[in-house]
This record gives C-alpha cells, structure tokens and sequence, in this order.
C-alpha cells in the first residue's frame, strides 16, 4: 500500500488548523443529458439513463456510446476559434463558459488570482492516433495536418481553456484515469493552501471516439467485457468560504477532505478503499454515521460496495450509481459522481450531513472525496 494523495481538513474542521473552510460555489457540467447542469440534476433525479447509441458514435465504432447529444462547439461558443476544437476541449470551455457566465464579472476581475485545474485521462487519442497515421500513410512524414497537433498533447484542454477566458492563474492538467476529478480537486486545494491562486476552477473532461472505443475494446472490462463509453466534464469553482460570503455566493457543498491510495494488489482494493474512507473520516472529523449519500464509480462494484458496507456499518447511506446512467466517462467519472452528488442534495439536505464520492480504477488506484452540506 501507498499512500499517494490527501487533503484536509477542509470543512468545518479547518477552523482547528488555522485553514480557511473551502467551498465549491458553483458548478456546471456537459453531460450525456445534455448542456448544463439543470440537465444533469433532471436526470440523475429521475433515474433516467442517458440514450446510448448501440453501435458507438462513428464509423468503425463497435462499442455502445452515451455522447453529449447534438453537441457543437459553435452552438455555445461561437463558430470563431471553435472549428480545430475537439470534443474534450470544447466541453472544458464550454462548461466554464457557462459556469463565469453565471458568477457574473467579479469572478473574474483578477484574472491572474483564478487558477485551472482539470484532470484527463490519456489525452485526446483519437487526435494522436490520427496525427501518427498521417505521418506514417502521406506521401511524406510532414504532410500532416498541423492545425489538429496541439490537440495531442495532455494539456490542450486546460491551455485553451486558459486562454479562451482569459485565465492568468496556475494552470494545471492531472491525468489520473477515472479518479482524475478526485485528484483534481486534491491539486487543486493544494495549490491554494500554498498561496498560488485565491480561486479555482477544477474539474475534469472526456471525449467518446471510435479510437477511444477501440482501445477500450481491446482492454475489456474487469470481467472481460467492454462497458458502454460515456463523455462530458464537470468543471466548479473552489474558493475560502468567506470569499463566497463577500462576493454573495452561496455554496453548495464545503470539500471537507480528499483522500487516494494505491492498492498494490487488485485483491487488497476494497480494503484500501475502506481505509482511505476512514482517513478522510478522520481529518474531516466526523463519523461515518454522518454519511447520507454515496456515489460510488461501480468500476469494481463488489469490492467498493464491501468496503463502503465495512465502514458504514449499520447506517445504510443512500447510493446513487452514475456509470449505469452516463456510462464509463473515464477521466471524467469522479467528477461527474461529485456533480450528481451535488444535484442529489435532496439525500443529505442538512447541515452537517456528508457525501461521499468513492473508487477504485484497474490501474490499482483508489480514492474517496468528502463533501460536506453546508449552512
């Protein structure tokens, strides 16, 4: 076992430690109900699963997809600078396009004190993959398209996300798999804690595509078996609670602590998992009974719903399962558990009452993150 990453306390417990209370005071998503988070909370709400397309969402695709519907970057953003823009990038600036739109200007009057913080899974493979065909089948290596190569690169989405909105703050990209979110929000309360920014942005973003959907095919799930492919990113905004209360935002949830550790072996996962829950229990300062909702990633179910039962005990907080809903969004699973999470405010409705967002991805890492109601 190893211990990777961890923050806390945050919520209400910082006052202990001198730590200001983080909040999300805000969020927006890009999901496969559509755009924006109304969409999302309808959803999730009513337990409708978002409409999957059987035979992927391109051609060559075998693999069942749950793609943003009818999702063009120019729709939202305007046709200028949106045309080279993949899927993975638009659904970043558009999910923090609509997000500042509705924090109104104070948000952003210092634009060098707002950092960015989003985490990815491999990158945009699809753009690698047909960046490398073409330097390999044209008549010549550099008969590539250019315009298409920064969209290879890890960190295409969080830099045009930067520099669409004009963000001057830290900028940082996190590839993390399906905890990508979790470890995004871990960063990012770090990059805070160490006075680099006042604010920040922190999410986490996916694309579906058929060189997604080929890849994903050939691994196989944990049974041996593809799972239908999601996409969408979640993106909110990070802030002191005081902040919030200055700038009259109210929050919707304070980050009481993050908490990741690596399992060495798949076996031992639930066991990991049920003691990074027990970690964040501690440094947030809480028991578990205080748990009302879970919403865990389901990629090893048997094991993450053990582990939760072995902690939990008696108390059986209500569980809200997104990937049977929005399907397997890779990096952008922990983020869009926290959005649901946030949109079921109507499990854990009083103050105090805690949601946990939990994992455990086939790469060995697990994680959890403790997100409190606040006043």
């Amino acid at each position: 076992m190893t211990t990777i990453e961890a923050t806390g306390p945050l919520g209400p417990g910082a006052a202990d430690t001198g730590r200001p209370v983080l909040v999300l005071s805000g969020w927006s998503a890009v999901t496969g109900y559509g755009v924006g988070r109304e969409a999302l909370r309808e959803g999730v709400l009513s337990g409708r699963p978002a409409a999957a397309e059987p035979d992927g969402a391109g051609p060559g695709a075998t693999v069942p997809a749950v793609t943003v519907p009818e999702f063009r970057a120019a729709d939202h953003l305007g046709r200028k600078g949106t045309r080279t823009m993949s899927r993975s990038t638009a659904f970043a600036v558009t999910a923090i396009d609509l997000l500042l739109r509705e924090l109104g200007p104070e948000a952003v009057e210092d634009p060098a004190a707002i950092g960015l913080v989003l985490g990815v899974g491999q990158g945009n493979v699809q753009a690698a993959m047909d960046f490398t065909q073409g330097a390999l089948t044209a008549s010549r290596p550099y008969h590539v398209d250019a315009l298409r190569f920064p969209d290879t690169f890890l960190n295409r989405a969080a830099g045009q996300s930067a520099i669409w909105h004009r963000l001057k703050g830290p900028n940082t990209t996190v590839a993390g798999g399906r905890l990508a979110g979790l470890l995004a929000l871990g960063y990012a309360a770090r990059l805070f804690r160490g006075g680099h920014c006042r604010k920040l942005l922190v999410g986490a973003t996916e694309e579906y595509s058929p060189a997604r959907a080929m890849l994903v095919e050939a691994a196989g799930g944990p049974d041996g078996t593809a799972a239908p492919l999601g996409e969408g990113c979640v993106v909110a905004l990070l802030e002191p609670a005081a902040d919030a209360a200055r700038a009259g935002r109210v929050p919707v949830a304070t980050v009481e602590a993050t908490h990741v550790r690596a399992a060495g072996e798949p076996g031992t996962a639930g066991a990991e998992l049920a003691a990074c829950v027990r970690a964040a229990l501690a440094k947030a300062g809480a028991t578990a009974d205080r748990i009302r909702l879970v919403a865990p990633l389901g990629e090893y179910a048997e094991q993450e719903d053990a582990a939760l039962d072995e902690v939990t005990g008696g108390h059986a907080p209500h569980r809200l399962r997104c990937r049977p809903l929005l399907g397997d969004a890779f990096a952008a699973s922990a983020a869009l558990q926290m959005s649901a999470a946030l949109a079921a405010e109507r499990y854990w409705p009083q103050r105090g009452d805690l949601a946990l967002v939990t994992g455990i991805d086939r790469d060995g890492t697990v994680g959890c993150a403790l997100l409190g109601r606040p006043a």
